[in-house]
């Protein structure tokens, strides 16, 4: 592995305009630890012994944001790029397991490294000075190895969602950590209770769409440490289905169907969710067990954790109707699908049906037949979709003015609108104005229509 990493030029430059007035100045890390992984690099952390009004002072040409001047960090913008250049500092106190009681200001890199998470992370790169490694940064990347700067407990102790960034770090790239930090995310895992819901949601979806072969093991491995967040978890785990369609338990089922689905994350959330339920449902009879109703409690679990987690609306929206509906009947017949389609509208039809693939494919693979059903239920909501047929009111080729000119009003034209779609997606009408009036006309008594919709 290259120890030699191209920065880009305005990074450079930033960093040779604090060389020239007479400070150090490195890369740090993620923009450092990814290009010698060969991945790229979204954001540019920059490190310096230069205090945060200096650093103010070199780029007063430039336009500065002090975005945590407290900390001792002030983003530098020229030209649409930006940098975020930090102080040197070694933290105080952590007595909320969040933030340091206070900061200070240092010239030496090596106590300003010394306070980070993982040695991975704790490499400073410089074009004029090469790579400091002080910690076996570069020598664990090349192992796959993730372990923490000095005392794994300590460094958890100080802020515990370390945990989940060392569980996200692990999903996303790989690493497999030391013994001391596979220990620590164990022994310190109830301290994430007491960090912001926020960061832990963060943390929580980067980590949901990493590597499938990956999110399985950490998953199956650290399920203690996610029912710290949802405490379901712990009760799914272990919990043996007794049904014939089954050769898992509850949450390696679970495990499987977040790992089946593409790693979007409102899919996986639906997928960790949708079976959270089960244990409070169980019955067994007639020699198997059974979960009637669990999809309801299953929603009521991943609303309360959404709300909690702050998840926004539109994502809880999305998860919170495919946990509901994970387990509707779906064939692959146009009719049904037509309505399907117009009961979900066609993005989150098709998200459901990914949803019951991933649910087959964690079932036992003697019970995996219906997954070419819902395939091809798939290939003929396309169909329906390309050729623009009718499954909502709005592509019916009667409108709503049009019925009220033949004198229906208030409700009853929603009625009739209603009516007529359901003719229309049952192949007994076909879409088009001529015969839509017929079809009302035929039912002269508008009460019958009402009640027939």
């Amino acid at each position: 592995m290259s120890d030699c990493i191209k920065l880009p030029t305005f990074v450079e430059e930033v960093i040779d305009r604090l060389e020239e007035a007479g400070f150090e100045a490195y890369a740090v890390g993620g923009c450092v630890r990814n290009p010698l992984m060969e991945l790229e690099v979204s954001d540019y952390d920059i490190t310096t012994s230069a205090l945060p009004e200096e650093t103010k002072a070199v780029f007063s040409d430039m336009k500065v944001i002090e975005t945590g001047i407290k900390h001792g960090t002030v983003t530098v913008i020229s030209n649409g790029k930006t940098a975020e250049i930090t102080t040197y500092r070694t933290d105080g106190i952590y007595t909320d397991r969040r933030h340091p009681e206070s900061v200070t200001f240092t010239r030496s890199l090596d106590k300003d490294l010394a306070r980070r998470d993982f040695t991975v992370n704790a490499m400073a790169y410089s074009h004029r000075r090469g790579m400091v490694d002080l910690y076996g940064g570069t020598d664990d990347l090349s192992r796959g190895i993730l372990r923490c700067v000095g005392k794994a407990e300590k460094r958890f102790d100080e802020d515990a969602l370390r945990i989940m960034r060392g569980l996200r770090f692990m999903s996303v790239y790989g690493f497999i950590p030391d013994d001391e930090t596979n220990s620590a995310f164990h022994s310190k895992k109830n301290l994430l209770r007491e960090i912001s819901p926020e960061r832990i949601n963060y943390e929580l979806c980067k980590l949901l769409c990493g590597k499938a072969e990956n999110l399985s093991e950490i998953l199956s491995e650290y399920w203690d440490v996610f029912s710290v967040i949802i405490p379901e978890i712990e009760q799914c785990h272990g919990f043996d289905q007794h049904i014939h369609y089954h050769d898992r338990d509850v949450w390696e089922h679970t495990v499987a169907s977040v790992c089946s689905i593409e790693p979007l994350v409102h899919l996986r959330l639906a997928m960790l969710f949708h079976d959270l339920g089960k244990p409070a449902c169980y019955n067994f009879y007639n020699n198997e067990g059974h979960f009637k109703g669990h999809a309801q409690v299953s929603v009521s679990i991943c609303k309360r954790v959404m709300k909690e987690l702050r998840f926004d609306g539109d994502t809880s929206k999305k998860v919170l109707s495919l946990v509901e509906w994970h387990d509707v009947p779906i064939k692959d017949d146009p009719v049904m699908i037509k309505k399907l389609l117009g009961k979900f509208g066609s993005d989150a039809f098709f998200d459901l049906l990914k949803v019951h693939i991933a649910d087959d494919m964690a079932k036992s693979r003697s019970s995996q037949g219906r997954i070419g059903i819902y395939r091809a239920s798939g290939n003929i909501a396309k169909k329906i979709i390309s050729e623009g047929q009718c499954f909502t009111i709005d592509k019916l080729a009667l409108k709503g003015e049009d019925i009220m000119a033949m004198g229906f009003r208030g409700r009853e034209i929603g009625s009739a609108l209603d009516f007529l779609l359901k003719l229309v997606i049952e192949g007994k009408c076909e879409n088009n104005s001529e015969e839509l009036r017929k079809c009302l006309h035929i039912k002269k008594n508008k009460s019958e229509i009402i009640e027939r919709a």
